[in-house]
């Protein structure tokens, strides 16, 4: 397989998410808070507190599509977003790395030349890979920017436990 036909595969499937993600669909009205009445004795309605400080998750997507960690650190994993980058920064120079050592081998005519535009797709594989995979893990992450931060896995007597802290009333 050519270097050349995996770099449009590559690009019809970033087209393809871009399509189907280019139109999120309208809130639905159980999302309303707008029509929550004050507290009073009779009747109470609970109203969520404003999520409209936080990172829309299309919006992380996208951000972690274009350069991947840039979601993961607009939704506060700072740390997961130095990874996506480092990971970003090595898929990306080996490629080209293995793409000029490929050149090469072709201008001296080696019988390795094969071996070596194999090494360049799969570079080329990982290196998209990070792309979307980032995508996903910024979508997901922002999702879950309002879930409690005290959930706690703990080792227990005969298994694991898991801990949340229940809101007081």
């Amino acid at each position: 397989m050519a270097v050349g036909r995996s770099g449009g595969w590559a690009v019809a499937t970033l087209a393809g998410v871009a399509i189907l993600t280019a139109c999120p669909p309208a809130r639905l009205t159980a999302q309303d808070t707008t029509g929550a009445r004050p507290d009073s004795t009779v009747g109470r309605r609970a109203v969520r507190p404003d999520t409209s400080h936080l990172m829309r998750p299309i919006s992380a997507m996208w951000r972690s599509m274009v350069l991947p960690g840039w979601g993961q650190s607009a939704t506060g994993r700072h740390t997961v977003g130095a990874i996506f980058v480092t990971w970003e920064g090595v898929t990306a120079m080996m490629t080209l790395k293995a793409q000029q050592e490929a050149d090469y081998m072709k201008q001296t005519g080696s019988s390795n030349l094969k071996a070596k535009r194999q090494e360049v797709q799969d570079w080329l594989v990982l290196w998209v890979f990070n792309h979307l995979f980032a995508g996903a893990d910024a979508f997901v992450s922002a999702h879950l920017q309002d879930f409690p931060k005290d959930l706690q896995l703990r080792a227990v007597p005969g298994g694991a436990g898991l801990s949340l802290p229940l809101p007081r009333r």
